[in-house]
């Protein structure tokens, strides 16, 4: 299956010593080399990188790690193809308008059978499985909502829609609108939340490592999301099975 990467921040942070073991699993220290993506929000706007070569030796790829876009909110995919073609239109992450905010998404999994109804205002551009799965989730999130609701009720009809879609196979997920990062995990998911007083860490993926102490203040706040731990030396929590989280502010928020 995929590979899902996601941070929370409380403060504009860079994502490159993350990405840069990240982006390893896309064919070097894993099979996953059908496209892959990330999507930086600054402020309301939205970046978008995506690419249907393979992240490990992908030029787009090592812009990303040499290049320090700074972010509150990042989700990044490496993919294998299950459902629809290694082509552009369907590398993850998708993104989507609603309520005057960018929404980002990007989807592990398998998901059999999956035809939901849409209407016109938001079709799949690819034939993914995932991509349709997005659509419906912003349909009816639209459906309950006027508009854009506090992160705390958005989180609660998350919580009642996605159960719709995990019932037709494995939906572990990322989700975004800038102003928090929900993650839901069918089967594999984890985190960690970095916060004073940093250490040091080392990546899974490439022999690399970073003292954050010397990258950060007292104050900052970081919480790095993963299919499978990308460090060997940090404590990486694991999600429970259709365990739904959201992160706000570098940590997961309460309710």
């Amino acid at each position: 299956m995929c590979q899902l990467l996601g941070m929370n921040c409380n403060t504009p942070t860079d994502i490159r010593f993350s990405f840069t073991g990240f982006a390893q699993r896309g064919g070097r220290t894993d099979h996953h080399a059908d496209g892959w993506g990330i999507a930086f929000f600054e402020g309301r706007g939205a970046r978008l990188f995506i690419d249907p070569g393979a992240a490990c030796d992908s030029p787009v790829a090592e812009l990303i790690a040499r290049y320090p876009i700074k972010s509150r909110n990042v989700i990044s995919h490496i993919r294998k193809a299950t459902v629809g073609a290694a082509v552009l239109e369907n590398c993850h992450p998708f993104v989507r308008e609603q309520w005057g905010r960018y929404w980002v998404f990007a989807h592990n999994g398998d998901l059999k059978d999956y035809a939901p109804r849409l209407h016109g205002r938001l079709c799949p551009v690819g034939d993914t499985d995932s991509e349709r799965a997005f659509c419906w989730l912003m349909q009816e999130l639209a459906k309950a909502h006027a508009g854009v609701p506090a992160v705390d009720e958005l989180t609660r009809t998350l919580a009642e829609l996605t159960p719709q879609v995990a019932r037709f196979g494995t939906f572990n997920f990322l989700l975004s609108n800038g102003q928090a990062l929900w993650a839901h995990a069918s089967t594999k998911l984890c985190y960690v939340e970095r916060r004073y007083p940093f250490a040091r860490a080392h990546l899974a993926d490439q022999d690399l490592t970073v003292d954050f102490a010397q990258h950060t203040t007292s104050s900052d706040r970081v919480a790095v999301i993963a299919t499978t731990p990308l460090t060997t030396d940090e404590s990486w929590t694991p999600f429970a099975p259709g365990e739904l989280k959201v992160f706000v502010d570098g940590a997961v928020a309460d309710g």
